[in-house]
């Protein structure tokens, strides 16, 4: 498959590759110097632009500095419709690898729906004491629908 072109959209090619130059200006932006990810709103608009409409499911980890900037963000699992499996030590490692204070951790459900299930939670509870293991902190977890995005964090889960 062509890299300019999105995974299973219905998108003709030429909004295809507006979305993907949004999505490069957007990611560049938050790259910057002073651009943090200071509220679940600016890490919300970011991952509804790279996770929304996959068709599997995909366990990704935004890596911030000690100012919640962006230092890195890594698709650490890929998995089917409706499963991945979570690996801690691998998150640690991305971690460690980027040398992060913090860590925000994000995945899709292809089927749409966000609400989080008891599998979700415990792997996030899993996560956060072995990153607290390597004094890297958990400021979320996303999980994201095709128009819900559920924040860990806003239910008073982390």
């Amino acid at each position: 498959m062509e890299s300019n072109v999105i995974p299973n959209s219905t998108l003709p090619l030429a909004s295809q590759l507006t979305v993907k130059r949004a999505i490069a200006l957007i990611e560049n932006h938050l790259r910057e110097p002073g651009v943090a990810f200071t509220s679940a709103t600016a890490a919300r608009d970011w991952l509804r632009l790279n996770l929304t409409g996959l068709e599997r499911e995909v366990f990704m980890v935004l890596l911030l500095d000690n100012q919640n900037r962006l230092l890195a963000h890594e698709t650490l699992f890929s998995g089917s419709i409706s499963s991945t499996e979570v690996h801690p030590r691998e998150v640690v490692k991305a971690a460690l690898r980027h040398n992060a204070a913090a860590a925000i951790l994000a995945h899709n459900h292809p089927s749409g729906h966000a609400e989080p299930s008891d599998a979700d939670r415990r792997i996030t509870e899993r996560l956060k004491k072995a990153l607290a293991l390597v004094d890297v902190r958990l400021p979320d977890h996303f999980v994201i629908g095709s128009k819900e995005i559920v924040s860990f964090a806003e239910r008073g889960w982390l």
